[in-house]
C-alpha cells in the first residue's frame, strides 16, 4: 500500500506521507483498534491534499512602518490557501504594514501579492497573490472541537529561505485555553501544540495546523516554552484556531479588518506574573509614554476596576464604545501610587495600511 501511494505522489511528498502514516496508526489512548488500510490510505491523501495548498509568504515593511522596530522589516513564513479565488490566511503580524508582498510556491515560483485584510483582535491576515495559484485547491476549515489533547496534528510550512523547501512536522494537541499575549493582545481560545515545528528551520509563523482529515485547525503564531499552561515547562507552538476566523472573514474581505479590532491602545508590554500586571518596555511616541508610564511600572486598575491578570487588564481596557476615549489608570510606580490618564490611540488607525487593503 505504502509503495502505491508513494507512486502516486511526488518525491517531495515523501515527509509527508511518512508522517501521515504515524499519525493514522497513532490512535488516542482510549482507541481499542487500528485503522484499517482504507482509512490510513484516506488520512495519507487527506494530509498529501493539504500540505500542497501551503505556500511561504516573504514581505517587506514599508520604510515608515512602526512595526519595524519589533518585527522588523523583512519577514518571512507561511500561508494556506483557502479560497477558490487565491485567497490566503497567514498570520498577521507577518504582512502588517507590509509594502511588499510575495508567495513562494512549492515548486519554487514566486508570486506578487496583495493584503486584504488584517486583524487585530485574532491576528488573523488575509493576502492574495496577482496571478493565479495553479494547480492548488484550497484546504477545508475544521473546527478545534473536533480535535481532542492529546491528538496527533501535522504542521506545514511554505518554502521560506534560498533552498529551503516545503516541509511538514508531526506534532500533538496538548493544551486549549485562552491566551494573553504581552503586546495587548487576547484571545479567549488557542490550540498549544509539542513538539515545536521544526520544518523550515523551526519557522512556524503561519504554519498550517491540520487534522487528520486534512482540515485546517489553526494558523502558527508562536513559539512557547510552557505549551502545557500552569507554568509547566514543555517547548511548543501556539496556534491560532480558525473557529476565530470563521465569524468575521466576510467582513475582513469586505473592510480590511473587524469591528472588534477597533479598540484603544497603550503601546505596553506587560506581563501578569505573581498576580501583579507589570509593565515591561513602553514603545516609543506612545500614548503610554505621553502619559509618563515606564518599565516597573504596575497597574493595579482601569477606571477603578482592580485587575491582577492581562486577561482583565487588556478587556477592562477594550470595554469602551470609543478607542480615543481617556482611560484612567491606578499605577503603582515605585513606591507611589499615581493615577495616570492616558488618551489612547486606534491602533488599526495608527498602523500605515498595506497596500490593498
Amino acid at each position: 500500500m505504502i509503495d502505491s501511494i508513494r507512486s502516486a505522489l511526488s518525491s517531495k511528498s515523501a515527509g509527508v506521507i511518512a508522517m501521515a502514516l504515524s499519525m493514522a496508526f497513532a490512535q488516542p489512548a482510549a482507541a481499542q483498534t487500528a485503522p484499517s488500510a482504507a482509512e490510513s490510505a484516506a488520512a495519507i491523501d487527506a494530509l498529501s491534499r493539504a500540505s500542497a495548498a501551503v505556500v511561504g509568504v516573504r514581505v517587506t515593511a514599508a520604510d515608515d512602518a512602526r512595526s519595524i522596530a519589533t518585527l522588523g522589516k523583512e519577514r518571512a513564513g507561511s500561508g494556506v490557501l483557502i479560497g477558490k479565488d487565491g485567497l490566503i490566511l497567514t498570520i498577521g503580524y507577518l504582512m502588517l504594514e507590509a509594502q511588499d508582498i510575495r508567495i513562494v510556491t512549492q515548486d519554487n515560483k514566486t508570486l506578487p501579492a496583495v493584503a486584504v485584510g488584517y486583524d487585530l483582535a485574532t491576528g488573523f491576515g488575509l493576502i492574495k497573490p496577482l496571478l493565479p495559484l495553479k494547480d492548488v485547491n484550497p484546504v477545508e476549515l475544521g473546527s478545534q472541537a473536533s480535535v481532542e489533547t492529546g491528538e496527533p496534528l501535522m504542521a506545514a510550512i511554505g518554502s521560506t529561505e534560498t533552498n529551503v523547501d516545503a516541509d511538514v512536522s508531526l506534532t500533538r494537541l496538548v493544551s486549549k485555553r485562552g491566551f494573553s499575549g504581552s503586546w495587548e493582545y487576547h484571545i479567549d481560545s488557542a490550540l498549544f501544540t509539542s513538539p515545536p515545528v521544526m520544518a523550515g528551520n523551526g519557522n512556524h509563523s503561519g504554519a498550517a495546523l491540520f487534522n487528520r482529515k486534512g482540515e485546517l485547525l489553526g494558523i502558527g503564531s508562536l513559539l512557547v516554552m510552557d505549551a502545557l499552561g500552569q507554568n509547566r515547562r514543555l517547548p511548543g507552538n501556539m496556534f491560532v484556531p480558525v473557529d476565530l476566523l470563521k465569524p468575521i472573514l466576510a467582513e475582513m474581505q469586505s473592510s480590511g479588518t473587524s469591528r472588534l479590532s477597533i479598540r484603544p491602545w497603550l503601546g505596553v508590554t506587560s506581563s501578569d506574573a505573581s498576580g501583579r500586571v507589570q509593565v515591561l518596555r513602553v514603545s516609543p511616541d506612545s500614548p503610554a509614554e505621553k502619559a509618563g508610564l515606564k518599565s516597573g511600572d504596575v497597574v493595579l486598575a482601569v477606571d477603578g476596576s482592580k485587575v491582577a491578570t492581562l486577561e482583565s487588564f487588556y478587556k477592562k481596557l477594550w470595554a469602551r464604545d470609543k478607542p480615543e476615549d481617556t482611560i484612567q489608570l491606578t499605577v503603582l510606580q515605585g513606591a507611589d501610587v499615581n493615577t495616570v490618564r492616558v488618551q489612547p490611540e486606534n491602533r488599526m488607525a495608527a498602523l500605515r495600511k498595506a497596500s490593498g487593503i
